[in-house]
């Protein structure tokens, strides 16, 4: 199974729009996947599940999302020149032995020209520390605000053929 995670928990954000693009591109390739949106979690989850037990609502997180799951496809917006804190606090929530051995391919979104290349790679070190293999195409998508039409479809054909190639490629992988 494949977990897309869209990387933050703002609300009317282009990362879940770009997240739900990608889950449609990998059930159209036959993948059994499944959308994490990190807006779906409990305001407390990391209160009442960090360094223990985790809550009901994050153990359900876990159970159906995260470790059924061998391989993640993190869609990560820039946040002041890296990754949203709550995909890190997600991250630091999850026990590392969780992400041991899974594989992982990351997409940059941002409304900037650099699409998040500071961000991905800082997210790649992460993995890497986790022990979770990163596909080495990750794409960066820049002024990804002007290439999403009103229902959300990206009308940037370079960027649809470069989260194409990615699927290929990580499906592979």
């Amino acid at each position: 199974m494949i977990t897309v995670i869209s990387g933050t928990n703002r609300t009317d954000n282009n990362t879940l729009k770009v997240s739900k693009l990608y889950v449609k591109e990998l059930e159209q390739q036959g993948c059994e996947v499944e959308l994490l949106n990190l807006q779906d979690l409990k305001d407390d989850f990391f209160t009442e599940s960090m360094y223990g037990k985790p809550s009901e609502s994050f153990a359900q997180v876990l159970n159906t999302k995260i470790i059924p799951s061998d391989k993640f496809v993190i869609v990560v917006p820039e946040y002041n020149g890296s990754y949203p804190g709550i995909l890190k606090l997600v991250l630091d929530t999850i026990h590392p032995e969780m992400w041991e051995g899974s594989k992982a391919a990351l997409l940059g979104i941002a409304s900037g020209r650099a699409g998040n290349l500071r961000g991905v790679d800082h997210l790649t070190a992460v993995m890497h520390y986790l022990k979770t293999e990163v596909y080495s195409l990750k794409p960066v998508l820049s002024s990804i605000h002007l290439h999403l039409n009103e229902n959300g479809d990206l009308t940037n054909e370079e960027y649809v053929g470069l989260i194409r190639a990615q699927i290929q490629g990580f499906l592979k992988f």
